[in-house]
């Protein structure tokens, strides 16, 4: 199951600098994350300053 990043992302870039699958890229509003690439580690939940990312449901 992929993460997902909610509105509450201030886009500040440190969950795409710690995937080790380069599955984050700054988006529009707030950064997103390909589901055919993450591969469901948590590193950028645990990471992220503002608990904007969470399991997709």
């Amino acid at each position: 199951m992929a993460h997902t990043i909610t509105d509450e992302c201030i886009t500040c870039g440190t969950c795409a600098d710690v995937c080790p699958e380069g599955a984050i890229s700054e988006g529009d509003e707030v950064y997103t994350i390909d589901a055919q690439k993450c591969t469901d580690c948590a590193t950028c939940v645990d990471e992220c300053p503002v608990s904007a990312i969470q399991p997709a449901s």
